[in-house]
């Protein structure tokens, strides 16, 4: 069976064109075919804007840097010059979520957090794709009620998180 040529439009407001000509199932004589799901993110220039005074935010900024051998992320404060530069209006106003900048596009919540996780070097691609299978949905669900909770959880900072001189270049203002 193959797509007949046409658009869908996606829950989350993107577009997919499908053309007849391309197979709905990869061919199984292509090892490549069968590679991850979505291109890996984290190439070199991706951003990763957190909050600068959550704490929680703070630790997965220390668990990624701890993680990326490759130094394929950066990181901004959703507080910064960066943020208000890159990212719509809206975002500032709610400072809720992990936000991933990449040549592709923009991710935020649980999206974020499992292109982050692909992107990183180990078992993290492999946990990064079990959080994939979950559907979005339910995913988005729990990253929001930890984003609730997380001030109350793992503590409010006064100021932002200060980079230490060996990570300086890879944060930007």
């Amino acid at each position: 069976m193959r797509w007949t040529a046409g658009t869908i439009l996606a829950s989350n407001h993107q577009q997919f064109t499908f053309d007849r000509k391309q197979p709905l199932m990869p061919d199984a004589s292509d090892p490549s075919a069968f590679a991850h799901p979505i291109e890996i993110e984290g190439e070199p220039g991706s951003v990763v804007f957190f909050d600068g005074v959550c704490g929680l935010c703070n630790v997965s900024v220390d668990f990624i840097l701890a993680r990326d051998t490759r130094q394929r992320f950066q990181f901004a404060p959703l507080q910064g010059e960066t943020a208000r530069r890159e990212l719509p209006p809206a975002d500032l106003e709610h400072l809720d979520t992990m936000i991933l900048l990449t040549a592709a596009g923009n991710y935020r919540r649980s999206a974020a957090v499992v292109r982050i996780l692909w992107g990183l070097p180990g078992i993290w691609p492999l946990v990064g794709t079990l959080l994939w299978v979950v559907p979005r949905p339910l995913r988005d669900v729990g990253y929001r009620i930890v984003s609730a909770n997380r001030l109350a959880w793992f503590g409010k900072k006064e100021t932002c998180r200060l980079p230490t001189p060996e990570e300086r270049e890879r944060f930007l203002p």
